[in-house]
């Protein structure tokens, strides 16, 4: 079931921290809020659960109106960033807790929980209490626990926070298979971008209680409406260089980069930005070309990882710039190299932060 948004704001005291925020998320898609600690992005997940309430705006779930609805009429099922188990239940106790409380017939407790077990493997556990289980285990347990209670929406509050770097690779791939086995709506919370980039069908990104952009994963990596968006999503990060524009040339922005390293590059930017403008522009890892004549760097540090390699470069103003390489294993670190881009790679933000397109 679809869940939709309308102008929602959240108020602590005299603090707004949610400021009318309109979303739609489609039933059976897989969304995903990201933003830095404190975007808001929790606090959004719990009005929709009806944990916090909405100080202004409307929030509707299968196109019925649930701002003012308990959370347990809601039709909601959460997955917190605890496990919250209890410790003295069994695997199979643990997820049938709800339906025995519902009195829901044993026969029917069976065969749902059975059923949860073996979407998410649990079989081979059930007799199990969760201390025998591994982080990851015990995750699917509380996933195991939502999924028995067939919830229209299911909410996930950073789920895998608690988890290994290995751990959280296998159960995100878990996810995924779970998302397309039960087509389930998902709302997801993470400050992991890279989280948000292989979970999502569409991710919202928040800064301060504001959506900044919101669309498919690829879509914000390729067009970013705004420097923040532009530097959150991708790892490593875009690195942005302070320039001024100088004008156009056969159709191509021209601007020159401020500083002892003045370099002159090009961007498709379409609409008119009159010389002497104060600009930043933002490439990616991957399109930075080493080129003879480029901008001048240094090389600190050269990361070596087998097929992909990163080189650590600073301009003499000490700004960071990291460059993608593949299939290259000669180590620079010392040297200074020249570095240019693509007109189509070079993205233009003014000093407000805005995209110049």
């Amino acid at each position: 079931m679809g869940v939709t948004l309308e102008k929602v704001a959240k108020n602590f005291g005299g603090v707004r921290v949610i400021e009318d925020v309109s979303m739609d998320i489609p039933t059976g898609s897989f969304a995903v809020f990201v933003g830095p600690s404190g975007c808001g992005k929790s606090t959004l997940l719990r009005m929709i659960a009806g944990l916090e309430d909405t100080s202004d705006g409307v929030i509707r779930i299968d196109d019925r109106d649930v701002t003012q609805v308990e959370p347990a009429d809601r039709g909601v099922a959460m997955v917190f960033q605890s496990y919250a188990l209890y410790p003295h239940l069994t695997v199979f106790e643990n997820m049938a807790f709800s339906l025995r409380l519902a009195r829901t017939k044993k026969a029917k407790v069976t065969e749902m929980v059975t059923e949860a077990a073996r979407i998410l493997q649990l079989t081979d556990h059930l007799g199990k209490k969760p201390s025998e289980l591994s982080g990851g285990q015990r995750q699917r347990v509380a996933i195991g626990r939502a999924i028995v209670r067939q919830p229209k929406v299911f909410l996930f509050d950073e789920p895998l926070s608690n988890l290994d770097a290995e751990l959280r690779v296998a159960m995100r791939l878990e996810l995924t298979r779970l998302h397309r086995q039960i087509g389930a709506t998902m709302i997801y919370v993470t400050h992991d971008q890279v989280e948000a980039m292989t979970l999502a069908d569409k991710i919202f990104v928040l800064k301060d209680g504001v959506v900044q952009q919101a669309g498919a994963p690829l879509t914000l990596y390729d067009d970013p409406d705004n420097r923040f968006v532009a530097g959150f999503i991708g790892s490593p990060a875009m690195t942005f260089v302070a320039a001024e524009v100088l004008g156009h040339d056969a159709g191509l922005l021209e601007l020159r980069t401020i500083g002892a390293e003045a370099h002159v590059f090009r961007a498709a930017v379409n609409g008119p930005v009159p010389p002497g403008t104060k600009v930043e522009i933002g490439v990616r890892p991957e399109h930075w070309q080493i080129a003879e004549g480029g901008m001048p760097v240094r090389v600190e540090v050269s990361e070596e990882l087998g097929d992909v390699s990163y080189l650590y470069t600073r301009l003499a103003d000490e700004t960071e710039i990291v460059v993608e390489r593949l299939g290259s294993r000669d180590r620079l670190d010392g040297q200074i190299v020249g570095l240019g881009a693509d007109p189509t790679d070079v993205l233009v933000f003014d000093m407000k932060g805005q995209r110049l397109r």
